[in-house]
């Protein structure tokens, strides 16, 4: 593919991506039938934070960050920049400098399969960013890559546009198309978990509030003494 910079993708109703930060990046890839989870190598460097936004996405060659400067100008208020190297990488590609014109650019956040740097300074600035590496180890800025073109970061495949929600337990990425279904998905997995809450609180079990009684009778599991046990 030649390199490009696609400049004008559609992104989902601000107000809906906006609402799905609420619910978390678990909520909504279980409310998606367990479907867009990145991976757990790709984590928070902060703690506390859950945001979601629309995918600026960036491919760009190991070790060289050209093309996340380009995807700086194509980025809008509540964007959040994804990007993956060609090859997998460790090296620092952005810091404080670049996350700064992100911020003032509005966009909510940052997530890469590659690695960052100056992360003190990025928690110190309140810019969230989720990375597979952190690194001292810098890059150039000699080689094209690619703005807004489907990308794999980890195990979900991202097309510009799609919703990153992104938290302490990871990234998310839900297909715009899907966005409105999500939020409808994650609102009603959301209300039967507080249910169940209550009722866990009252001292209910998940054995019986769940029906896995018949599960383990159907596994073959048997209940026994311990006595009864140590003789087998």
């Amino acid at each position: 593919m030649s390199p490009v910079v696609v400049t004008d993708i559609a992104r989902a109703d601000r107000d809906i991506v906006s609402a799905l930060a609420a619910f978390g990046s678990a909520t909504v890839h279980e409310a998606l039938g367990r479907i867009g989870y990145a991976g757990s190598h790709i984590r928070a460097i902060q703690a506390d934070v859950s945001i979601a936004g629309s995918a600026v996405t960036v491919l760009v060659p190991p070790g060289d960050n050209l093309m996340v400067h380009a995807a700086i100008e194509q980025a809008q208020e509540g964007d959040v920049i994804v990007v993956v190297p060609a090859v997998d990488s460790a090296y620092g590609v952005i810091g404080e400098l670049m996350a700064t014109q992100m911020q003032v650019r509005g966009v909510r956040a940052y997530v890469t399969s590659g690695g960052v740097r100056d992360t003190a300074e990025l928690r110190r600035m309140g810019f969230p960013v989720w990375a597979a590496h952190v690194s001292a180890l810098g890059t150039v800025k000699d080689t094209a890559g690619s703005v807004n073109v489907p990308v794999v970061l980890g195990s979900a495949v991202v097309h510009p546009g799609d919703v990153i929600v992104a938290d302490d337990d990871g990234v998310t990425v839900v297909p715009r198309r899907l966005a409105a279904h999500a939020l409808e998905a994650a609102q009603a997995r959301a209300a039967k978990e507080a249910a169940n809450r209550a009722r866990y609180a009252a001292g209910e079990i998940s054995l019986d509030l769940n029906a896995l009684r018949p599960v383990l009778d159907s596994l073959g599991v048997a209940y026994v003494r311990q006595s009864d046990h140590a003789d087998r």
